[in-house]
């Protein structure tokens, strides 16, 4: 029974969010961002290490983001279908799997299957988090408390910020190396969270029979949409001329997706239900604008402090904590707010200014303008991935909140392979500040779109987190 007070009923314990679950929603939520962060300090000893210029370096980056932004919505709807159990012990399973592979790797090539192996496995986390999150609004019959949405983010941002110097600190240790290896414990405990904490059938429908599993999962629209997004990002990864052909490739098969989704019974992406819902398309596009300024930022900037500036990967890592605090500090002091639109526009001032800030930047600097940048940045990183998280919460439709949930990530990583090839196109065989500056504009550029999505966007206005 509810228990009283003189304040009125306190909750009982099956109308409360079940906290048990946050242990393995934040470990698998994080183990993207780190994978993505620590490499950026390690990509210079890398291409010291095997002889590669950053344009090749720069295909751990890609090749990571390729895996994800095909994997997100496919693992999402995996999750929507099955539930977040199985599709994250899957995938954790596969973290641990490319974190050997990664240690052991001889060479670039081989270092570039480990990062597709991890991308892929760290699909997982952030998709069943979600849809743990929507499963115990449906038990509980309440929204889930902000604070978790909150701490979710808050976790990403912190990984991604702390990330480079964690890179750092294990580079000094052990080498690059060490920077794979760091994923086979992490896989472990996480597997181990997986299996003592998560409920059997939360957030799907139950036990599914498999005469039906083929169906439900669409697998030639997951081909098609396979075939365009790797011809899209492999034409975005090495902008020439001579690769026309992979963007005819990116149309054509774009063409029949969408013919066989708007005619498929139960299709990968519902672009039906997508397409009529406006807010969360546009929550989409401002994901991946916002990503091109967050990871250019991470990578660019991060190569530039180790190869133009001159710091170690330790001292680079360093650099970038006040990113981390900043960005902590604006998703508390937001976390609870209601208004999607404040965060959006805060995100996007911030963007601006630290591009502008980045500007200024040279190899004779003093340290502080380094620092100051970075805490710039932070404002930026704090406020826009809580809100679009908070967004496609209560955008998405209830049944897909794994696969929207992933299309988000899919279109985030869009953004950072747009920036990835950028980073590798401004900086060439070298990270120096004439490439800084290059890429600085483009991410300023980016900026300003984003603030013009935002602002025109009268959908906002009446947007709210809910509590």
């Amino acid at each position: 029974m509810t228990e009283r007070t003189k304040a009125g009923p306190i909750p009982s314990a099956q109308s409360r969010f079940d906290r048990r679950l946050l242990p393995p929603m934040l470990l698998g939520s994080v183990l993207n961002p780190i994978n993505s962060t620590i490499v950026s300090v390690a990509l210079v000893p890398i291409g010291v290490a095997l002889g590669a210029p950053p344009a090749q370096t720069a295909w751990l980056v890609s090749a990571l983001y390729l895996a994800t932004a095909l994997g997100q919505p496919v693992m999402g709807r995996l999750i929507d279908i099955f539930g977040p159990r199985r599709v994250f012990l899957v995938g954790t399973g596969l973290v641990g799997v490319g974190g050997v592979v990664g240690t052991l790797a001889p060479n670039l090539g081989v270092l570039i299957v480990a990062r597709i192996i991890l991308g892929f496995g760290t699909c997982a986390g952030y998709p069943a988090s979600m849809a743990l999150v929507r499963s115990e609004a449906r038990r509980t019959g309440h929204d889930s408390p902000a604070s978790v949405l909150t701490a979710l983010a808050v976790a990403g941002q912190t990984v991604m910020a702390v990330g480079p110097l964690l890179g750092g600190l294990l580079i000094g240790v052990g080498g690059w190396r060490a920077t794979f290896a760091l994923n086979v414990p992490l896989a472990v405990v996480a597997v181990m969270l997986g299996l003592l904490r998560l409920p059997e059938r939360a957030g799907t429908d139950p036990a599914p029979r498999h005469d039906r599993i083929a169906g439900r999962l669409d697998l030639p629209g997951m081909a098609l949409f396979a075939v365009m997004l790797i011809a899209l990002l492999l034409f975005l990864m090495d902008l020439r001329p001579d690769h026309w052909y992979l963007l005819v490739v990116t149309f054509v098969t774009g063409t029949a997706f969408a013919r066989r989704e708007l005619r498929a019974a139960t299709p990968f992406v519902d672009l039906r239900v997508l397409g009529g819902n406006v807010p969360l398309l546009a929550t989409y596009g401002r994901a991946l604008v916002a990503y091109v300024v967050a990871y250019g930022f991470l990578y660019g900037f991060a190569q530039w402090t180790e190869d133009g500036y001159g710091l170690t990967p330790f001292h680079a890592g360093l650099v970038l904590i006040p990113t981390a605090l900043m960005a902590i500090t604006v998703s508390v002091a937001t976390g609870k707010r209601s208004s999607v639109r404040g965060k959006l526009l805060t995100g996007a001032v911030g963007q601006i200014v630290a591009c502008l800030l980045m500007l200024t930047l040279g190899a004779d600097s003093p340290l502080w303008m380094l620092l100051v940048v970075a805490l710039v940045f932070g404002v930026p990183q704090g406020s826009n991935s809580l809100a679009l998280q908070n967004a496609v919460y209560h955008q998405a439709d209830p049944e897909r909140t794994g696969s929207s949930s992933g299309l988000l990530r899919t279109f985030s990583y869009l953004g950072s392979l747009v920036a990835t090839a950028t980073t590798a196109a401004s900086y060439g065989q070298r990270a120096d500040t004439h490439g800084l500056h290059t890429l600085a504009w483009v991410m300023l550029a980016a900026g300003v779109l984003y603030l013009l999505l935002t602002v025109f966007d009268r959908t906002l206005r009446h947007a709210t987190t809910g509590r």
